[in-house]
């Protein structure tokens, strides 16, 4: 599979919601929503609710899609992910990364090959 980074720097392709959606795996998606709602403190959370192809790609969405403040900032923008934005490391971005530091080194390698 083609690696896909979503605008905030999360490996989209080596998620298990995204690889049990285009498995059609419901079992699987379950087991994410399993997951997720005890990780996140979610009960809401529910297997069509991870169901995603990935925030830059047509197709399902998880839940959090349509509210995402970063996926709406970088499709507003029109860049492939937020490294090509010209301004990288926004305030929203630095929080996120301050959340998930492992999504600014994938950032700053991508912005790096620019």
């Amino acid at each position: 599979m083609e690696r896909i980074i979503g605008y905030c720097g999360l490996v989209c392709s080596e998620c298990p919601a995204l690889v049990a959606t285009l498995a059609n795996d419901m079992a699987a998606l379950e087991q994410v929503a399993a997951q997720w709602r005890e990780a996140y403190n979610a009960p809401e959370i529910t297997a069509d609710s991870v169901a995603c192809n990935g925030c830059t790609v047509e197709g399902r969405h998880c839940g959090h899609w349509i509210e995402c403040q970063i996926r709406i900032c970088g499709e507003e923008r029109g860049v492939a992910n937020c490294a090509h934005c010209a301004d990288y490391a926004c305030e929203r971005l630095t929080g996120f990364f301050a959340q998930v530091p492992d999504a600014q080194v994938v950032l700053d390698k991508v912005r790096a090959s620019l």
